[in-house]
């Protein structure tokens, strides 16, 4: 890395950490619950899908706070993709068990059912959803809430928590129903804008999920905040996303996830490096994409150890790294994107797709057919970019926050 981008990483680091001083902080919606809601489970049996992301101002989770709760009973815990704990890689199985702490039964949401079943559910009268999100129409915590409150069909309330990377921001374009799956279940936006709250009321309010849900909104919170002017401190949501930088460029350089490239997973800075074994000219490529001038990053490349497990795992290659010196410009859409085509035109035989799932996460095969062709994103942007805008428009009547 020059010196240059290492004086530039390290301001950007010294601005984006420190947290704005605000009259108060953010109350999430557990806190809302517990000090001003309980009624709405008070005299019930209780379950909660939540993980690591699920905790009180004082670090204290919320299945141990509404194990806790007077008149409450806590009779079933579930667990999404890495587990109740957030310590699973993506992808990988999570079992279930019984929490060490309450002694509560633990259901897997990410094993052999993605829902719960009857079974899981016969001790519960009401269902609790208190999990960080990261606004990414990829991420499978959103789908997990989605699906679980149909085929639940039991009250399911929702406990509101901030978008990490503001929430009046919408762009990537919307997701064709043809490529549903669970890394994109309803026409979303890619970055689409919305709490996790805001996107229950909008997916039930639309008829497209079918369920009984309540949310239970913050208070102090504004749309313009990013993650570190809410007053609650960071939680990596997942392993591999690690600070605000990573989760705002994530739903563009995931998409790296559909290529034989590393989208930074097993390196410390996931999401923020591209690399491969055979990317022997990532400076020029860097060069190349300053020359662009794409709003709001900077490129450079250095060389870079991948852990055991992960693409190119036990090799030292070469990476583009993506560092954000403006993060009210990015486009991180865009920013994928065009390091896709950068890396494409120059490696035509090393460069390999894995399609299917780079369709699943672009939600069509748009983006994949642009990079392909010279003038392709200049022609796709704009279409994206009005469709960002009409699902804007589209969700404005199920917002809770102005």
């Amino acid at each position: 890395m020059t010196t240059r981008l290492l004086a530039l990483f390290a301001v950007a680091v010294s601005v984006l950490g420190a947290a704005p001083v605000r009259a108060q902080r953010v109350r999430t919606g557990l806190e809302v619950l517990l000090t001003d809601s309980l009624h709405l489970i008070k005299g019930k049996r209780v379950g909660l899908i939540t993980n690591h992301t699920g905790v009180g101002p004082l670090g204290k989770s919320s299945a141990d706070l509404l194990h806790a709760a007077p008149g409450v009973k806590l009779t079933a815990l579930f667990g999404p993709e890495h587990g109740i704990r957030g310590q699973a890689a993506a992808g990988d199985h999570v079992a279930s068990s019984v929490d060490s702490v309450t002694g509560v039964p633990v259901h897997s949401l990410y094993g052999s059912t993605r829902v719960p079943t009857a079974e899981m559910l016969k001790d519960v009268d009401v269902l609790l959803y208190d999990i960080q999100d990261v606004g990414a129409r990829f991420y499978t915590y959103p789908w997990t809430m989605a699906l679980s409150a149909e085929a639940a069909q039991k009250p399911f309330i929702v406990l509101d928590r901030p978008n990490l990377i503001r929430n009046d921001r919408v762009d990537g374009g919307v997701l064709d129903p043809k490529f549903r799956s669970f890394v994109g279940q309803y026409p979303v936006a890619l970055r689409y804008g919305l709490t996790i709250g805001e996107l229950a009321r909008y997916l039930v309010g639309t008829g497209q999920v079918k369920a009984n849900i309540t949310v239970v909104p913050m208070q102090n919170y504004k749309p313009e905040m990013w993650w570190n002017e809410n007053g609650l401190g960071w939680i990596n949501p997942s392993p591999n996303i690690r600070s605000g930088d990573a989760a705002l460029l994530y739903t563009g350089t995931a998409l790296f996830e559909g290529t034989n490239l590393s989208e930074g997973r097993g390196t410390p800075t996931p999401f923020q490096m591209i690399g491969a074994g055979w990317l022997t000219d990532a400076g020029a490529i860097a060069r190349e994409l300053n020359k662009k001038g794409i709003p709001g990053v900077v490129f450079d490349s250095t060389s870079q150890l991948v852990e055991k497990g992960q693409k190119w795992g036990g090799e030292t290659i070469p990476v583009i790294l993506v560092v954000v010196s403006d993060r009210e410009k990015v486009n991180p859409t865009q920013v994928g994107l065009e390091m896709l085509r950068a890396i494409y035109v120059r490696h035509r035989a090393d460069f390999k797709w894995r399609e299917q799932h780079m369709d699943r996460l672009f939600g069509s095969t748009r983006g994949r057919k642009a990079v392909e062709k010279k003038g392709g994103i200049e022609a796709l942007l704009p279409i994206l970019a009005r469709e960002s805008a009409a699902f804007a428009t589209r969700t404005a009547p199920y917002r809770l926050y102005r």
